[in-house]
């Protein structure tokens, strides 16, 4: 089943398209990343799957209602935590999750929602005197409070410290085991490449690649690399003759070959063929960081 269908997306703003021609699907139960550069159109598209705004041209659907003539059935299987969210300082946790449950014909109990969530010690704590991490554990909860099949989470862990983070990316996975299924728009490339099912990268208002995080580090042919401490027993210019070979660094008496699988590959044989075992040998991954750089360029 499709939760999300955005088709042939346009929006314009002082003449500047944002958004231009995007296009995707997610399916039901999936953690959907959308990841870009700034000013790429990533939130403006978001905004148009929650209907906080009108495309210009194109059409989309949420659990098969149309966000822009349909709000009502919308709001019933939508939740969505903004990039920029803010309550009332003096509101506590308890009055903050009534009021929004007040919203709703059939809400979910926000007692129990507060267990879940680890907000239940924090439910007589103001808003103000919140933690980065327990405000936007708050603003999951208040996005959930309608029991939501589908929900967008907007840039949820900016600025919030490492442990903070981790725990919010808990958070977003015992969302998914629930059922509900996440859009997430992020900068971060850990964040995306641990929670995303498939991943969209919108770039000038284009979708540019869109697939798993691991077909996107395969697609952008992004290297792998392997080092180990140089003892003089390997010719490095050797080395730039193996598959795939791309450049031989040296780097604080470590010597690190950059290239593909292949390139590993031949290594080891050729380690294997001369008797050698390179001391404090590690082999590095590609990653979706290096995939992004490859897909948008390193200079955006």
């Amino acid at each position: 089943m499709t939760a999300i269908e955005v088709r042939g997306l346009h929006k314009t703003y002082d003449g500047r398209k944002v958004v231009d021609g995007v296009s995707f699907e997610v399916g039901e139960g999936e953690v959907f990343g959308i990841l870009g550069p700034n000013g790429a159109g990533k939130t403006t598209t978001v905004e148009c799957v929650g209907g906080l705004r009108t495309p210009d041209e194109g059409w989309v659907r949420v659990c098969g209602y149309d966000p822009a003539t349909q709000r009502d059935e919308l709001t019933r299987v939508l939740g969505v935590q903004l990039q920029e969210s803010e309550l009332q300082a003096k509101l506590t946790v308890r009055e903050a999750l009534d009021l929004y449950a007040s919203f709703y014909e059939r809400p979910v109990d926000p007692r129990e929602l507060a267990e879940r969530l680890g907000l239940a010690p924090h439910l007589r704590t103001r808003f103000g005197k919140l933690s980065g991490g327990q405000k936007q554990r708050l603003f999951i909860a208040l996005a959930l409070l309608g029991g939501p099949r589908v929900v967008v989470l907007d840039e949820l862990t900016t600025g919030l410290d490492p442990r903070a983070r981790r725990d919010t990316w808990a958070l977003v996975e015992s969302v998914r085991d629930s059922g509900v299924t996440v859009l997430l728009v992020t900068h971060f490339m850990e964040e995306a490449q641990r929670l995303c099912d498939r991943i969209a990268v919108i770039d000038r208002g284009r979708v540019t690649a869109l697939d798993t995080p691991a077909g996107l580090i395969r697609r952008a042919g992004a290297a792998k690399s392997v080092s180990y401490e140089d003892d003089g027993r390997i010719d490095r210019a050797e080395l730039l003759t193996l598959p795939g070979a791309a450049a031989v660094d040296a780097r604080g008496g470590r010597t690190v070959l950059t290239g593909t699988d292949a390139t590993v590959d031949a290594f080891v044989q050729l380690l294997a063929r001369r008797g050698i075992t390179a001391r404090g040998l590690r082999v590095t991954d590609a990653t979706l960081d290096d995939a992004y750089l490859d897909l948008t360029g390193a200079d955006q």
